[in-house]
């Protein structure tokens, strides 16, 4: 299915949420959180989480931005409390006290071409269709980059991994940097058109959520009401990943998705888990480390990752409570 966005230009105008909900109203008792794309199978496993959250006395509102720049803006700007990304730049140049509190997803992206190329090196000079700017899989060829010492040509960018899917099958891209899942698929269905050129192990954030830190020790309870869902989530797909077809609510905005991508979402997060894209603990110091370590290379941390403060970027006392229930 074709769910291509249009970049906003605007710096914290939002896709207007959905199902009767209004980007201009404000609810001061909600947490109010900034999606980085709009509801899709890959935001299937967070929207149970929420619903578990519901369920403990969370009252929540999201919001569902164009890309990952804008949903870091708006937690910035204080229009949101809690966003969607790995604003690891934006946390060493503002003077904002942003803290990451849960790893959503790891970087397990793939380049995949037209058959004109079939491996790393041949894409020096040549395009590229990338997620957004300053994000995972700008990092991913930021590090390539550097690893395979050349250049890429013009970086574009479109939002979403089927979205990037649809413009490769389409011929208006000819190498791109997709995800796990939609890997499977083209090789699936279209192998013989399109080739997945060899790729190293990654381990660090792909999407993560965060918040700024005063706010996070002003709202403790909802926060923890927060991160004991994801981790209870996460943990329960890592052991079953049929339990997110079975908790979507059909009402919700996952259950509205057309029925072929609600009919693939058992083969979507086994897929997943058995490709190591969900941490069972939400990342953790473990996911951290990584972290720094891979943003550092790719360029959007300054100095020696050794060096680095972890605390200085994650805040881990939810986590670690949830993690001691």
């Amino acid at each position: 299915m074709q769910r291509f966005i249009k970049r906003l230009t605007a710096p914290l105008v939002a896709i207007p949420l959905l199902f009767g909900l209004s980007t201009s109203t404000v609810f001061a008792d909600k947490i109010r959180i900034a999606l980085a794309e709009t509801p899709s199978d890959e935001l299937a496993a967070f929207f149970v989480a929420l619903d578990r959250a519901k369920a403990n006395g969370l009252d929540y509102e999201w919001t569902a931005f164009s890309d990952e720049e804008l949903a870091i803006q708006a937690v910035l700007s204080g229009q949101m409390d809690i966003g969607f990304g790995t604003p690891y730049s934006a946390m060493q140049r503002s003077k904002a006290p942003l803290r990451i509190i849960f790893q959503l997803s790891k970087l397990k992206f793939f380049p995949v071409t037209n058959k004109k190329y079939s491996k790393l090196e041949d894409l020096a000079g040549e395009p590229i269709l990338l997620h957004s700017r300053g994000g995972g899989t700008d990092s991913i060829a930021n590090v390539i980059e550097d690893k395979m010492g050349f250049k890429f040509g013009k970086r574009s960018y479109v939002p979403g991994s089927s979205n990037r899917v649809v413009a490769l099958i389409a011929g208006q891209a000819d190498a791109t940097i997709i995800d796990l899942s939609n890997k499977n698929k083209v090789v699936r269905q279209q192998g013989d058109k399109f080739n997945v050129l060899p790729m190293f192990d990654v381990e660090a954030s792909d999407e993560a959520l965060f918040a700024n830190l005063d706010w996070i020790q002003s709202n403790e309870e909802d926060v923890q009401i927060f991160v004991n869902a994801l981790l209870s989530t996460w943990q329960d797909m890592n052991e079953d990943p049929t339990i997110i077809s079975k908790e979507t609510n059909p009402d919700g905005p996952i259950g509205q998705l057309p029925k072929e991508i609600l009919d693939e979402l058992d083969g979507f997060y086994t897929d997943a888990i058995a490709g190591g894209l969900y941490d069972a603990n939400g990342g953790g110091r473990k996911g951290a480390q990584a972290d720094m370590e891979w943003y550092s290379q790719a360029g959007q941390l300054e100095g020696d990752p050794a060096s680095l403060n972890v605390e200085d970027f994650w805040y881990m006392a939810p986590l670690d409570a949830a993690m001691a229930k």
